[in-house]
């Protein structure tokens, strides 16, 4: 008998070391989501998913690690790359600011991706690892592809500006529920949002003086 199924045993639950694994994913994916990182621990993670907590630092060496492995985000470079061959014209013709409002709006109403989601987003406030895993997700997850097609000198300005207004969007909406943003339909949401991020991509940003 192996330590996990020892554990699995005494406890009554889950000894089989896949079903394990991902019953502690999905219990940190919860309270992560719930209570962002530092308010969540490991015992109540593993009291959630119903294991022993030696079982959570077996699988996952450590609070921190199993919080990278539960924020799993799906492949949004690979999205982008699909909805640019869909409209390889659209930063030009001032389509790009709503096609990637819409894309990243579209992707977060999957339950799926938006229980981690909102972990990553409520724990990047207090917790640097989640911060830049935060800017990481925005930056190069998300505009990576759509880098490469905008004006060489302030390419780095505008993904910035890209990625600030993304994750405030994000984080109003879904966060600090403010109202009415967050009760608004994706539409009206890309409506107002998608010429503000065209004007970062492909617009003045700030003026002739610069930052």
């Amino acid at each position: 008998m192996t330590e996990e199924q020892g554990a699995g045993r005494r406890l009554g639950r889950r000894p089989g070391g896949t079903t394990t694994r991902s019953a502690i994913l999905a219990s940190a994916r919860t309270l992560f989501a719930e209570q962002g990182y530092d308010r969540t621990g490991v015992r109540e993670i593993a009291a959630k998913a119903g294991v022993d907590p030696a079982l959570v630092h077996h699988f996952f060496g450590s609070k921190e690690q199993l919080f990278i492995a539960a924020m799993r985000l799906p492949n949004i470079p690979d999205l982008v790359a699909q909805a640019l061959a869909q409209d390889p014209e659209a930063l030009m013709q001032g389509r790009l600011g709503e096609l990637l409002a819409r894309l990243v709006l579209t992707v977060w109403e999957d339950k799926a991706v938006q229980r981690p989601a909102l972990g990553l987003l409520r724990s990047a406030v207090t917790h640097p690892r989640a911060a830049a895993m935060l800017r990481d997700f925005a930056r190069e997850a998300i505009l990576a592809r759509i880098a490469t097609q905008l004006p060489a000198p302030d390419r780095e300005l505008r993904v910035s500006l890209v990625a600030s207004q993304v994750v405030g969007l994000l984080m109003a909406r879904h966060v600090l529920h403010l109202e009415p943003l967050a009760s608004a339909s994706t539409d009206e949401v890309v409506r107002a949002i998608g010429p503000t991020l065209q004007r970062y991509l492909a617009g003045d940003v700030c003026g002739e003086g610069g930052f």
